[in-house]
Parts: structure tokens; C-alpha cells; sequence
């Protein structure tokens, strides 16, 4: 009788273990998906043309969705559309574009880009451009510095110029949820004769502490050059909006985490007056 207790007994600890070491991988082998983060945002300003006394409106908005698969590998869409009006006709572009690449966050970002942009002109002008190009990104503690090259094509109605840039970022984090940006672009179009474009910007951001919402300022100066004329083109234009973010607890996790790729939005929305 006792030998038949002891048995039993033996046979409930071993079946008790077995089924515990059952289920144990069960319980840590559990499959995560990809991470998905975003942002929308919208923006209203003014632009003004040096040499005018005319300042005319500007506004637009962009969406960005970013995925984070296999690992390290991310997927980022974004759409975006920005428009100047007022004292001259209507000017506005509705961009799309696609990053392809891998990501340490601590330490770098790199991949590809691709961006198609159409532009809204006049009733008799059909205009739009595309481009490609390597990007990456550097991360230094709470500086980010993010570089671009690009070549392209633009066409207006059956007129199409051939296309290069160059565009360089620096973002910095005194706090987690306070971005400085610092932008330089330059682009050329040569369509028989160089059109140059140079811009600069900075902008200030501010995210609420655990919202999704953020406040920026931003300021933009670009220079338009044609090879024949004797002219350029200035404008400067400033900005406030505000952002919605998803997937990101922070600026800064938004950054390092999340939809942090862009391409350069053109302060007179064209590549020329």
C-alpha cells in the first residue's frame, strides 16, 4: 500500500513537471507583429515673394505611416499637400513618397526613397515630377543628422528637364519632447539652361507630455536662379501647425522609432516663381 502511495505520488511530481516545461514555451515563445506609428499634421502661414508688397496664404498638411518589420526593416508612406493663394493664382502640389530602409536606433537609419509629386498650375498645364535616391541617418545622443541625394525628372506639358539634389538635416533633443530642426537643399533642373533652387529652414516643436499632440514654428527662405536670367527669385514664407502622432510615446521616440524620414517640400511649392 505504501509502495502503491509512493508510486502515484512519483508519477503526479513527474507529470506536474513534464506538464509545466509543456507549457512554458507557450508562454515566452509569443509572436509580435510589426510596429506601426504615424503622424498627421496641418499648417497655415503666410509667403511673401522679395521685391513684392504682396504677402499671399499658405497652408497644407501631411500624413505618415511607417511599419517596422522583420526585425529592423521599416516601410514608410507619406502624402503630403501644400498650397500658396491669395494676391496671385492658386499653386499647389500633392506629393507621395516611399522609404525602404533599415534602422538601429542607436545608432543609424539607411535605405532608399522614391517621390512623385503633381502640381496644380493652370486649367491648360499638366506639371509633375519624380525623383529617387539614397538616404540615411546618423544618431548621436539626442542629435539626429539625416542626409539625401536625389535625381529626377520634371515635366511640364510635353517639356521635361532633367533633375539633381542634395538636402541635409540636423534635428536636436533638449528634451524629449522639444525638437530644434535645421534644413540646406539645393536642386537643379536642366532643361536646356540650369534653374537652381537653394533653401533653408529651421523650425521649433513642442509635444505635450503624454498626448499625441505637438506645436511647431517653422521658417523657410529659398533662392531660385535661372542660368539666362538676369533676376532670381526669393521668398520667405513662415508657419505654425500642429501634429497628431500615434505609436510614439515621444519626439524623440518618434524619431528613433517611428516615421522619421521626409523629403524637401519647396517653399513657393514649384521649383520656380
Amino acid at each position: 500500500m505504501h509502495r502503491c502511495s509512493i508510486t502515484i505520488t512519483s508519477l503526479m511530481t513527474v507529470t506536474s513537471a513534464f506538464a509545466a516545461d509543456t507549457m512554458q514555451p507557450l508562454a515566452v515563445d509569443t509572436a509580435t507583429g510589426p510596429h506601426i506609428s504615424g503622424y498627421g499634421e496641418l499648417y497655415l502661414g503666410g509667403l511673401r515673394f522679395v521685391g513684392d508688397d504682396y504677402t499671399t496664404r499658405a497652408g497644407g498638411g501631411a500624413a505618415s505611416l511607417n511599419i517596422a518589420f522583420a526585425q529592423r526593416w521599416n516601410l514608410q508612406g507619406d502624402l503630403t499637400y501644400d498650397r500658396i493663394w491669395g494676391h496671385y493664382s492658386p499653386l499647389y502640389d500633392t506629393r507621395g513618397a516611399v522609404h525602404m530602409y533599415y534602422r538601429d536606433p542607436d545608432s543609424f537609419a539607411a535605405g532608399l526613397f522614391a517621390t512623385y509629386t503633381s502640381f496644380g498650375i493652370a486649367d491648360d498645364v499638366t506639371a509633375y515630377n519624380y525623383a529617387v535616391g539614397p538616404e540615411a541617418q546618423l544618431y548621436v545622443g539626442n542629435l539626429t543628422l539625416y542626409g539625401q541625394a536625389s535625381v529626377g525628372q520634371l515635366t511640364i506639358n510635353s517639356f521635361h528637364g532633367d533633375q539633381w539634389g542634395v538636402r541635409a538635416v540636423a534635428r536636436y533633443f533638449p528634451r524629449k519632447n522639444l525638437r530644434f530642426d535645421g534644413e540646406i537643399a539645393f536642386k537643379r533642373t536642366d532643361y536646356g539652361m540650369n534653374e537652381d533652387v537653394f533653401g533653408v529652414a529651421v523650425q521649433a516643436m513642442y509635444r505635450f507630455d503624454e498626448t499625441p499632440w505637438s506645436l511647431f514654428g517653422r521658417y523657410e527662405f529659398e533662392r531660385t536662379t535661372v542660368e539666362t536670367f538676369d533676376r532670381d527669385a526669393r521668398a520667405n514664407k513662415f508657419v505654425i501647425g500642429l501634429r497628431a502622432s500615434f505609436g510614439s510615446e515621444t519626439l524623440f521616440d518618434e524619431d528613433r522609432k517611428g516615421a522619421t524620414m521626409d523629403t524637401y517640400r519647396p517653399t513657393s511649392v514649384i521649383n520656380t516663381k
